[in-house]
């Protein structure tokens, strides 16, 4: 089942083709990164730290903590056409966390 995620402002901004899938797409099904480690912290394809999901949110950590470099893990198939699922309320205040930058959300 497809997860979408969201900005603070409830905004849609990726999703993962499962709950717990491997791989982090844009809203045009492109690729954006991975979670290399089996936690919430998203890498992008060069495998900088791009992110975190917090519940339904992508959010990127203030201060991110320093993880080893994970690799390349090979580009995932295309997962096609996502339809668009709108909107949802706004997060409200989440401590330590900030939207990932916008430029960080178009693949490379």
């Amino acid at each position: 089942m497809i997860t979408h995620l969201y900005d603070l402002a409830g905004n849609w901004i990726a999703f993962r083709t499962t709950f717990d899938g491997k791989y982090l797409f844009d809203t045009n099904g492109e690729w954006l990164g991975w979670f290399p480690w089996g936690d919430e912290d998203a890498v992008d394809r060069d495998g900088e730290y791009l992110g975190t999901v917090v519940e339904n949110r992508l959010l990127r950590y203030r201060e991110p903590h320093y993880r080893v470099n994970p690799g390349y893990p090979g580009a995932p198939i295309y997962p096609g056409h996502v339809g668009y699922p709108g909107s949802v309320g706004y997060f409200g205040s989440a401590f330590d966390y900030v939207d990932v930058p916008i430029e960080n959300l178009v693949p490379a």
